[in-house]
């Protein structure tokens, strides 16, 4: 049990049955009376952000929760299979716990999956991602003075903007959090 004045950004805890992350706290003190710690939480099962306050003096239940690597191995129907890379046992996945990773993720993407026990709670993607371009339109030298950008279907079915001199069948280096082209591979 945590005191709810220890709360953090980040802080992760059980509540009205459900598992929920600390994504904003203050610390008001009011001219009389006890001290109150307003809250925003996120569920970490579906997504919904609510606006608690507490008196300073409650507790809540915190918990533990484990990443595990595991590498994406391929898509059943609309689920989504991964291999724990420890004890190589294989986990389906719905694509609501996916989301928009799915536009990054190719057979043998390694992944951070956020573990309560035995469920997966969320899946974080490496920070880059080298895809590979499979149609693009023909960049023309000399189209802009201050260099342009173009759209470029990636092999997992995502487009991303790209610069003029990228050309269709290369690598290239893709931020999986904000769904831009750093480089080319």
């Amino acid at each position: 049990m945590i005191s709810v004045t220890e709360l953090r950004n980040g802080t992760k805890v059980e509540m009205d049955g459900g598992l929920w992350e600390c994504l904003d706290y203050s610390h008001l003190k009011m001219g009389r009376g006890g001290a109150k710690v307003v809250t925003k939480f996120r569920n970490m099962e579906s997504g919904s952000i609510v606006d608690r306050t507490f008196n300073s003096t409650e507790k809540l239940q915190d918990i533990y929760v484990e990443g595990k690597t595991m590498q994406y191995l391929y898509k059943d129907g609309d689920d989504y299979m991964f291999m724990d890379m420890e004890t190589f046992e294989q986990v389906t996945l719905s694509p609501s716990l996916i989301g928009d990773a799915s536009k990054f993720m190719k057979e043998n993407t390694e992944v951070e999956v956020a573990m309560y026990g035995d469920k997966a709670l969320s899946i974080t993607l490496p920070n880059q991602v080298i895809l590979k371009i499979v149609e693009t339109d023909p960049g023309l030298r000399g189209d802009t003075a201050s260099g342009g950008t173009k759209p470029a279907k990636l092999e997992t079915g995502a487009t991303v903007q790209v610069p003029l001199f990228v050309e269709q069948d290369i690598d290239i280096k893709v931020d999986t959090r904000t769904g831009q082209y750093l480089s080319r591979a």
